[in-house]
């Protein structure tokens, strides 16, 4: 319904150009027309190579007689022809037109100072409104740009600016859209493309995600001796139940130290060994 509505629009601001041009032409310019056609006729070997022009197939011809626009379309692609002293006419180029926007300082939500910049892709969808409606559609597109790159920044907080950065370049592109459209430019993309913090913002941010990664590495280490005195818990539960366990135990410690080529082994002798020899 909202891109209804604007055609509609469109079509009635073309309608209310070209009945105004018909109707300002007035009579003496019908005389003058008249007159330029007839020594156009006259001199037609002479005039044929001013009048016939050629544009190419990304361009577009946005005619005027008598400084009127002439008709509800642009000429092109391809050849038209023009009354010479009466008509002279103004090339459009149709094709995606990219710059890029200058890094802007600006102040966010939080109040932190960041540099950012982007580009923005757009096109002329009106030739005519890009003619007659903006004296340069082109330079005037760039200065909204960037203002709108200050506005928008300026509502979202340092983590969004970082984080959300599609949402951003969505946002922007609507509003320079609904901006740009009378002057019949299509906006068709904006992309960010870097944000510049301070050095000291930086070296901050920096410190703290080294203290938060070092107080999970705590947590994950405490968390793992946690789990580890649980299993050696079991395992002495294990072993009671089981006096012989634990001779099987002693014995595994004695190959892995046979393992290891050291000179010296220590061999642990059970407790209930020396018990049994002290009572002889």
């Amino acid at each position: 319904m909202e891109m209804e509505g604007r055609a509609q629009k469109e079509n009635r601001s073309k309608e209310d150009l070209i009945s105004e041009t018909k109707r300002g032409i007035g009579c003496c310019g019908w005389i003058l027309v008249t007159l330029s056609a007839f020594f156009t006729i006259l001199f037609f070997p002479i005039t044929i190579f001013i009048g016939i022009k050629i544009v190419k197939e990304y361009e577009r011809a946005v005619i005027f007689r008598l400084g009127r626009i002439t008709a509800k379309r642009a000429k092109g692609p391809g050849i038209f022809f023009i009354i010479p002293c009466t008509d002279s006419f103004i090339k459009v180029d149709m094709r995606t037109v990219s710059f890029d926007i200058p890094p802007q300082e600006i102040l966010t939500k939080d109040s932190v100072t960041v540099s950012v910049d982007g580009v923005v892709y757009f096109r002329v969808s009106d030739p005519i409104a890009s003619v007659a409606n903006v004296s340069s559609a082109d330079y005037s597109t760039r200065l909204l740009a960037q203002t709108t790159l200050r506005n928008v920044l300026g509502t979202k907080n340092l983590s969004e600016v970082l984080s959300d950065r599609e949402g951003i370049s969505h946002s922007m592109q609507m509003t320079l859209d609904e901006a740009t459209d009378a002057w019949g430019i299509k906006v068709e993309r904006v992309e960010i493309k870097d944000v510049k913090l301070p050095h000291q913002l930086q070296r901050a941010m920096a410190a703290e995600a080294e203290a938060a990664r070092e107080a999970r590495a705590k947590v994950i280490a405490a968390e793992g001796e946690m789990n580890a005195s649980r299993a050696l818990k079991e395992a002495s539960i294990v072993i009671a139940e089981s006096p012989s366990a634990l001779q099987l135990r002693y014995l595994q410690t004695l190959n892995s130290i046979a393992a290891e080529k050291n000179s010296t082994i220590i061999f642990p002798l059970p407790l209930d060994v020396l018990g049994h020899f002290m009572k002889k």
